[in-house]
């Protein structure tokens, strides 16, 4: 696309047909800006789109789904500091509430735990972790906050380690 091209939903619509685009990677916001065009040209070469970077909102995921017909929408979770993405939830039906972040993708192990490293039951808001092969080493320059940050893995082998993200999370059933 050409520079800024972003911007315009209509060009970027007829630059995804005229290449034959199949996946596509939004953060939400630009998602919207996306479908916020008058009239869209087809782009039946789409089958995926993927959103990360913020939170996905339900109305967004409705207003794609009015658009898209049987476009697939993956909403993506993960921080820097664990390689980007580590979870994944396809947005085939419509939660109540929230999107789900989703489950974690190979390799990638999350946690749900209190403020005594203990796991919490389901439906019970605590901190998220992650663990895997994807977690950064620490920060640069950083060892205060890289042991603030990532600690042993109370379930792992010798050596493992969780990132604690900071945000809260629940189970859902």
């Amino acid at each position: 696309a050409r520079p800024e091209g972003h911007k315009d939903p209509e060009y970027l619509a007829e630059v995804i047909q005229r290449h034959g685009i199949s996946i596509l990677h939004f953060v939400p916001s630009m998602l919207e800006v996306f479908l916020s065009a008058r009239v869209l040209p087809p782009v039946n070469s789409l089958k995926q789109v993927v959103c990360s970077g913020e939170e996905l909102p339900r109305e967004l995921v409705r207003k794609f789904k009015a658009w898209s017909g049987s476009i697939g929408l993956y909403n993506l979770y993960g921080p820097t500091e664990a390689s980007i993405d580590v979870s994944c939830f396809v947005c085939e039906g419509l939660p109540e509430q929230r999107i789900p972040i989703g489950r974690p993708i190979d390799n990638t192990r999350l946690f749900i735990l209190d403020s005594h490293l203990a796991p919490v039951p389901v439906g019970v808001p605590g901190e998220l972790y992650i663990g895997g092969v994807g977690l950064a080493r620490g920060y640069l320059n950083r060892p205060d906050l890289t042991a603030e940050r990532f600690i042993p893995n109370p379930f792992g082998g010798k050596g493992e380690r969780l990132y604690r993200t900071g945000d809260l999370a629940r189970y859902l059933p």
